[in-house]
């Protein structure tokens, strides 16, 4: 009989970037407090559901939510560069209206056609696919039968769930939003995924903006 592994995927808490709208990609700022306390809604709303672990991407945003989502629990949290969000080049610190009005095409790509999305120093969309599905096929197989958390990125959110509906590169960016702190919940059952929640924000104590 197969045995069944619960995955939570979630993005970071909103960060001092976000607010700006400037890209983040590899690089990092800090989370505000509405972002503290994004994730302390999650632990709150998770704190008695089991986990046996929590993989969290290096960058800083998302290693400091996972610690607050598993606040005083006794279960460790690993780090992977696998994780990571889409490395954007030189987009990175920028905001999306000086990048849109830099790169207009790319801008356009990046939205629409992120198959064909590349700037200077950046990765494509399916270098990232590659490397984030192969981690978390990886740690299914290593924790077959567990429940697993991943505090991740909004891309890396969407190629993994997109991964799981079989979504085409090109209707990555069609709904649902992936909002700071947003839960996705799949059920892997031998090769078969079930997706429980997808881009859910029931734990929010207001309502939720777009950052």
């Amino acid at each position: 009989m197969q045995t069944t592994t619960t995955l939570y995927l979630v993005r970071h808490g909103q960060t001092e970037w976000n607010v700006q709208h400037r890209f983040q990609g590899h690089q990092d700022s800090p989370l505000t407090e509405q972002g503290v306390r994004q994730a302390e809604w999650l632990a709150e709303s998770m704190k008695h559901v089991h986990l046996d672990a929590i993989f969290a991407s290096t960058s800083r945003r998302a290693s400091h939510t996972a610690e607050i989502i598993r606040a005083e629990r006794e279960f460790p949290i690993f780090e992977s560069d696998d994780f990571r969000e889409l490395n954007l080049g030189i987009w990175e610190g920028q905001t999306q209206d000086q990048a849109k009005c830099d790169s207009p095409e790319q801008f356009d790509n990046f939205w629409n056609d992120p198959e064909s999305f590349k700037v200077d120093g950046s990765e494509m969309f399916e270098q990232v696919r590659e490397r984030a599905v192969r981690k978390l096929i990886e740690l299914v197989q290593q924790y077959e039968g567990k429940s697993l958390m991943i505090v991740t990125h909004t891309v890396v959110v969407k190629l993994l769930m997109a991964h799981f509906e079989n979504r085409a590169l090109k209707d990555l960016w069609k709904l649902p939003y992936i909002h700071p702190t947003c839960l996705c919940k799949i059920e892997m059952t031998g090769d078969q995924a079930n997706i429980i929640l997808h881009g859910d924000t029931s734990h929010y104590k207001e309502e939720a903006k777009k950052s």
